[in-house]
């Protein structure tokens, strides 16, 4: 008997809905014209980049052996993400940028996790801890990056985070 269970897990910050997503590629960059939210001119940063992990798992279970087949990406969201025009420049979207890297590097980490785990018969919970586990880490990653960086305005500290963030992509390449 075979037993297939297929879930769909997407974390975000804001609420997920029905809007378009740009996935991660590593041709294709940022531009300002990939944000179309409203400027939220209170906050005390020029721009805000909304960006995810999809995960989507099935798996079945033969004659005791457990088979699990998944899918992971990275997204940004351009109606969640916003700027204030007057206010930004390219160092700015390169700052941007490295957020919506933050989610591919945990994309690829959670690809390796998943890549080398064995699961007992407890499976769905198994996996969901993986997933919780790296967004987890994901969302501390954000922000980490925006308090050492103070949103980019520490210049030294944004250098340090570009080099750790394009490093650790590269250190996990073979899960991209």
């Amino acid at each position: 008997m075979k037993l297939l269970f297929p879930f769909l897990f997407s974390l975000l910050i804001f609420p997920q809905d029905n809007s378009e997503k740009i996935m991660w590629n590593e041709n294709q960059k940022l531009t300002w014209e990939d944000f179309r939210g409203k400027p939220v001119r209170s906050a005390n940063f020029v721009a805000s980049t909304n960006t995810g992990i999809s995960f989507q798992y099935s798996y079945s279970i033969k004659n005791g052996a457990i088979n699990v087949e998944y899918s992971v990406q990275s997204f940004f969201y351009p109606e969640g993400s916003w700027y204030i025009p007057d206010k930004v420049n390219s160092y700015i979207l390169k700052h941007e940028q490295a957020h919506f890297d933050i989610s591919e590097l945990h994309a690829r980490i959670l690809r390796k996790k998943l890549e080398g785990s064995t699961f007992s018969k407890k499976i769905k919970s198994e996996i969901e801890g993986v997933y919780q586990q790296i967004e987890q880490q994901r969302r501390a990653m954000q922000t980490k990056f925006d308090a050492e960086t103070d949103h980019s305005r520490n210049e030294e500290k944004e250098a340090f985070w570009q080099n750790y963030i394009a490093n650790q992509l590269t250190e996990y390449n073979d899960w991209k």
